[in-house]
């Protein structure tokens, strides 16, 4: 998978020990890991039928509305007091330190979907935890 060499906690509890600022860094780092795949994907897949086409531009723009929108709660959590402003600047592609446009020319369709699904199950996870870290009135 692309972001295999990503060091990311395995295991819900595992997730539920790293520190909030630790937890938003590495969702946006698996976010923006997914930025240039995506995009490549949806220009090398032309051939797909329309409606398949239509969905994985879907998906890709919905990743950059949820990074997009963890970039916004990022700020606002630092505006708050709640994490620090260590944060800045740490979701580029630089910061992944992630080699990924070769790795993901080579992988097959089905390895790409299930790396893609795989990483966002970890972005769900880890994006529930802190908001139960954040707002602990939902009873989580």
């Amino acid at each position: 998978c692309l972001t295999s060499g990503m060091l990311t906690p395995n295991g819900k509890e595992y997730a539920q020990k790293i520190p909030r600022e630790e937890l938003t860094h590495l969702i946006l780092k698996l976010l923006q890991a997914w930025k240039e795949p995506l995009s490549h994907f949806n220009q090398h897949h032309q051939e797909l039928p329309d409606d398949s086409l239509s969905k994985a531009k879907q998906i890709s723009n919905m990743v950059h509305e949820l990074k997009t929108g963890v970039e916004k709660v990022t700020e606002k959590m630092q505006s708050m007091g709640i994490i620090s402003n260590s944060l800045n600047g740490m979701a580029s592609s630089e910061a992944t330190g992630l080699s990924i446009s070769n790795e993901a020319n080579t992988m097959s369709d089905s390895d790409f979907i299930h790396c893609f699904r795989r990483d966002s199950n970890k972005v769900q996870s880890y994006l529930k935890i802190l908001k139960c870290r954040i707002m602990p009135e939902n009873s989580c």
